[in-house]
């Protein structure tokens, strides 16, 4: 690990001397490194490379995120399931709106399906206007446009887009004349009982490595040759000049725009613009295979959500005999990842601390007749049952998590140190590992809950003599009651009644087999507060 780049190896250093913690954003400048950086020394342990650096700094870095490989953003090919129509015979994604709505998981299975698959369809989404614009921000932003903040695709008197006729829409991107172009389009259906107007879905990526593998120079030519598309009507007058097929760096996929109807005039030289069109032609044939395209009808309730810089989607022509009226906005697949991979991150945090309680949790709670998850979760349960605001059940629930870490949050079980006659300070530990995930509203509380008790066997008569045998020990290793200044101080503390009122719950909590929920009960509460 040691042979690692070393300014690689000092740039990512994730100690909080030169990354924010809140954000992980870097405190300085890669000009402010040493010219002359070298590692010093290095050691190997506890899944853990711990370096030394020339000008005495420390780094200490998890081994497995060391030998990780980079992912990348997702946005490319390598980073999706390419199809064809026969791979959704079983069903497209999809998902009830409500569920999406109330189950995290529901959520991140739907972004899911848009990220990798390119589209996934809600069910049920209430039939009223403006009601897309709420699909779009239970992930992220609306992307206003010269069409405005929605548009209505409905067959209109006299339109300034083909959409908005009754005619048939070949496979497409929309807004191609854009740049950057809206990466994500939604459309919901408010009423559909006119015969026809069936959407269709285009995978432009499976469609674009077809090309890439039946014709390799023609591929070459779409993503070595900008295009203009235009857009104007009356107000507007819009132009990008952008290939057809967009490659990264490494050649891979990532991004296609196609709109027969937004091509203006490509010039050059004969050969070029003979081998463009040739190319163009091919590409176009290809997206008009009956085995790529998925074809399905959206019913009023319906909405479906697409990556507009993947996919291609088009419209039967419909008859006037009935209302076909679909509301359309624009957002953006990077606030859509983010907030899948927020999803992600705080199920992995809840995994962990669910296996705290399962694996360490299980053990004894300091000399009391509970095991420590047992006791944490009396005190969650005492809480809830006494009606307190959801902040101060999580507090009550992770106050003594801290008795599985050290102050540097290394996992051990720090607890015996306190009943050997050694603090562990476990309400500052466990605080600072829950603030990468909780606000000060939950981590206050944790914090302040062993202060709380020094403070209740200072002014509070009998008290003291309520505490177990083995809270009356730890009191004297925590420095026993407060004095009268200390206790003043702690009562004009902005959290002080919060953790006065955890402290409570946390000397109830030692009830041997006394029923309660168990740590999934509370898993919807802590990803509510979770930031």
């Amino acid at each position: 690990m040691t042979e690692l780049p070393p300014y690689w190896l000092r740039d990512n250093c994730p100690c909080a001397q030169c990354r924010d913690p809140r954000n992980g954003q870097k405190l300085f400048q890669i000009g402010d490194l040493p010219e002359d950086l070298a590692i010093a020394a290095s050691t190997e342990a506890d899944g853990h490379l711990e370096v030394l650096w020339s000008d005495g700094h420390r780094s200490r870095y998890p081994a497995r995120w060391l030998s990780e490989e980079d992912g990348g953003d997702g946005r490319t090919e390598d980073g999706k399931r390419l199809w064809t129509a026969a791979d959704f015979a079983g069903g497209i994604p999809e998902a009830p709106w409500e569920a999406y709505l109330t189950d995290p998981a529901e959520q991140a299975a739907v972004l899911a399906a848009v990220r990798h698959s390119g589209f996934a369809v809600l069910r049920g989404v209430p039939t009223v206007e403006r009601q897309v614009l709420r699909v779009a921000e239970s992930f992220g932003y609306v992307r206003v446009t010269n069409y405005g903040e929605l548009f209505d695709v409905r067959v209109e008197p006299d339109p300034n887009n083909l959409a908005f006729t009754s005619v048939a829409i070949a496979p497409h991107t929309d807004n191609p004349y854009r740049d950057p172009v809206p990466t994500l389009q939604l459309l919901h259906c408010l009423e559909n009982s006119a015969t026809g107007g069936d959407s269709g879905l285009v995978d432009g990526f499976r469609a674009a490595a077809l090309l890439r593998e039946e014709a390799p120079e023609d591929f070459r030519t779409l993503t070595r040759t900008p295009v203009p598309f235009v857009f104007r009507d009356r107000r507007t007058e819009l132009r990008a000049d952008r290939p057809l097929i967009e490659v990264d760096a490494l050649g891979r996929i990532r991004e296609v725009r196609f709109n027969n109807r937004s091509i203006g005039t490509l010039r050059g030289s004969h050969d070029r613009v003979s081998a463009f069109y040739a190319a163009y032609r091919r590409f176009a044939a290809i997206t008009l295979r009956p085995e790529l395209r998925l074809a399905f009808r959206l019913d009023p309730g319906d909405c479906l959500v697409f990556d507009n810089t993947r996919l291609l989607h088009a419209r039967t022509a419909f008859r006037q005999d009935g209302h076909r009226h679909l509301q359309g906005c624009y957002a953006d697949l990077d606030s859509l990842a983010g907030t899948l991979a927020v999803l992600h991150r705080r199920a992995a945090a809840l995994d962990t601390i669910a296996g705290l309680f399962a694996g360490e949790g299980a053990g004894e709670y300091l000399g009391e007749e509970v095991t420590m998850a047992e006791h944490m979760l009396q005190a969650a349960a005492a809480a809830e049952a006494a009606g307190a605001p959801e902040h101060l059940v999580a507090a009550a629930l992770l106050h003594d998590v801290g008795h599985f870490f050290d102050e540097h949050g290394h996992g051990a079980l720090h607890g015996r140190d306190l009943m050997q006659g050694q603090d562990n300070r476990h309400s500052d530990s466990g605080a600072d590992w829950l603030a990468r995930w909780f606000g000060p509203e939950v981590t206050g509380p944790v914090r302040l809950h062993v202060a709380a008790k020094r403070y209740l066997c200072a002014v509070e008569p009998g008290y003291r003599e309520r505490l177990s045998e083995a809270s009356e020990y730890t009191l004297t290793v925590q420095g026993g009651p407060m004095g009268d200044a200390e206790a003043a101080a702690f009562a004009e503390l902005p959290g002080a009644v919060d953790a006065v009122a955890v402290r409570r719950w946390d000397e109830q909590a030692k009830v041997a087999g006394a029923p309660t929920p168990g740590f999934d009960h509370y898993r919807p509460l802590l990803l509510s507060l979770m930031n």
